[in-house]
């Protein structure tokens, strides 16, 4: 369910962002008004495009926006020894085992409690 709300912050981030671009490709478009409406439009969304490539990306792959998992089908659980869709925090904002040499996979329901663990210990999953 967390992937959900974080799904739905980065969508609500994304619709801020998109308009913000409305008044800076109707600027281009003001001052282009003596080209072509075709010419203005395709020049206005190249600049559009130049300046909102990083935000969206930003918006989309920032540790700052929204933990990064890695989930696996079939893996050994690291507490409970189960065979089951395996699941493993990489990195949120206070925490990153992106070079984890021996990631540890867990089942969804140990999952949730390794989460609970790592929240005690001021780790920043939400």
């Amino acid at each position: 369910m967390g992937w959900c709300i974080d799904l739905v912050k980065q969508y609500l981030l994304y619709l801020f962002r998109w308009q913000l671009s409305t008044p800076i490709l109707a600027g281009v478009l003001y001052f282009m008004k003596g080209f072509s409406v075709t010419a203005s439009t395709i020049i206005a969304n190249i600049i559009g495009g130049l300046i909102f490539f990083w935000v969206d990306r930003f918006i989309f792959t920032s540790p700052h926006l929204a933990p990064q998992w890695e989930i696996r089908e079939e893996v050994k659980c690291a507490d409970c020894g189960d065979i089951a869709k395996g699941f493993r925090l990489v990195r949120t904002r206070n925490y990153d085992r992106t070079r984890d040499k021996n990631p540890e996979f867990r089942c969804e329901r140990c999952s949730q409690r390794k989460i609970q663990e790592l929240k005690m210990r001021g780790v920043m999953v939400d």
